[in-house]
């Protein structure tokens, strides 16, 4: 019995998405175009995310220490470098120490179109350093100025405007994403809950009828708010097909493209891998709004 009443439930609910069919796909053009919206955001906050991630784990700090410093010395700044704290926690990811012949091969291998650029060149010439990768960039600024009160650092190069611009960037896109978010939400259960008035307002008398027998408001609520549902899941799923196929196409261009061929070391998040959150971000939207939509659009007819 308790089956027979959810499937009558769900059956109603899917006769009024079909009963209204201008407002309904009214509705879904609207919802999908908000989606969309969100989609495209998402997208991109979550590549800049990637991004920055990649480059926390190759970008490196490189610390020379003075060319006539001994080994012990050296070994010195290095385990100083290793025990740096920020508010009680290493910060130090990796360290890699750069002698002086990796550091002249390096050189030499830069230089091997004008090999005579070296013929004046030593070995001995060269500092040794270390490159080291932090486990947060946002420590960068507070590693670097204790690094510089070490015995025997004589210079630290890193890309801090770099990383300060990609992180503030990542930021400002999250936040956006989020206010996209709050628009959606907001205009998605304005335009599920008029269109749910109109499948109310056309039954209104029903619904009368239906209360004076004895139906419970849970009862009368639940075609609508399925109604609402299968709205805002429709609307994702095609959503989600959009962006899928106009993702995949972009990215393959842009892959492609002279500048991702430049920057060979960022690479962009496929679709599968973002698919899984935005799945569950819908399913919430389209089962949330479509609940909460019915709701207030029926509050007048059932007096709650």
């Amino acid at each position: 019995m308790k089956f027979s009443v959810i499937g009558y439930l769900i059956s109603e609910g899917f006769k009024n998405v079909f009963k209204n069919k201008k407002s309904t796909f009214s509705c879904l053009g609207v919802m999908c175009a908000t989606m969309l919206m969100f989609g495209v955001f998402f997208a991109i906050a979550q590549n800049i995310n990637h991004i920055v991630r990649t480059v926390e784990e190759a970008q490196g700090m490189q610390v020379f220490v003075a060319v006539d410093s001994t080994e012990q010395q050296v070994n010195q700044v290095e385990e100083a470098i290793r025990n740096i704290k920020i508010d009680g926690a290493y910060v130090i990811n990796k360290i890699e120490r750069v002698s002086k012949q990796k550091a002249y091969d390096t050189v030499k291998e830069r230089w091997k179109d004008h090999p005579e650029a070296m013929d004046y060149v030593e070995v001995d010439m060269f500092k040794q350093s270390f490159i080291i990768n932090l486990t947060d960039l946002n420590y960068s600024t507070e590693v670097k100025a204790q690094i510089e009160q070490i015995d025997g650092v004589v210079k630290i190069t890193s890309s801090d405007e770099t990383i300060t611009t990609l992180m503030s960037l990542a930021n400002g896109i999250k936040l956006f994403t989020l206010v996209i978010l709050c628009v959606l939400i907001v205009v998605s259960l304005f335009i599920i809950s008029n269109t749910i008035k109109l499948s109310v307002h056309a039954r209104r008398k029903e619904i009368s009828i239906m209360k004076y027998v004895g139906a419970t408001n849970n009862f009368i609520r639940a075609p609508f708010a399925v109604e609402g549902i299968v709205i805002g899941l429709a609307s994702g799923i095609i959503s989600i097909l959009i962006i899928c196929l106009a993702y995949n196409s972009l990215a393959n261009k842009f892959l492609a493209s002279s500048i991702a061929q430049r920057i060979s070391t960022v690479s962009l998040l496929s679709f599968g891998e973002m698919v899984n959150l935005i799945i569950i971000v819908y399913i919430a939207l389209g089962v949330g709004i479509g609940i909460i939509g019915s709701a207030i659009s029926m509050r007048k007819y059932l007096h709650v």
